[in-house]
């Protein structure tokens, strides 16, 4: 009886990498900024091409990081700069020092 052998597709690690950094982005991106988020995003988008034509497996991690890149890297984005700005506006707001 003949054996039928499948070899398995090679996997993207752009994809894989979009995947896991979209994770660490809702763990803990607001901690590091949205850089994540953003490698994410970006690493998603070159994982989908990757995977396009269907030489490569891993299209459902890289919408998988896409999701989770897009969907945290708004309010990660938004809150460093509320933090930054307030921090900066706090710091060259001048404080009335009470007087005698």
């Amino acid at each position: 009886m003949p054996q039928v052998v499948v070899q398995a597709l090679p996997s993207s690690s752009t994809a894989t990498a979009s995947m896991v950094l979209g994770i660490l982005g809702v763990l803990g991106g607001w901690c590091l900024f949205g850089i994540p988020c953003v490698l994410a995003v970006v690493l998603g988008h070159v994982g989908l091409y990757e995977t396009r034509h269907g030489t490569k497996s891993g299209r459902g991690m890289a919408v998988t990081g896409l999701i989770l890149g897009y969907v945290f890297v708004g309010p990660t984005i938004a809150l460093t700069v509320m933090v930054f700005f307030g921090g900066v506006i706090g710091a060259a707001t001048p404080t009335p020092t009470p007087s005698a």
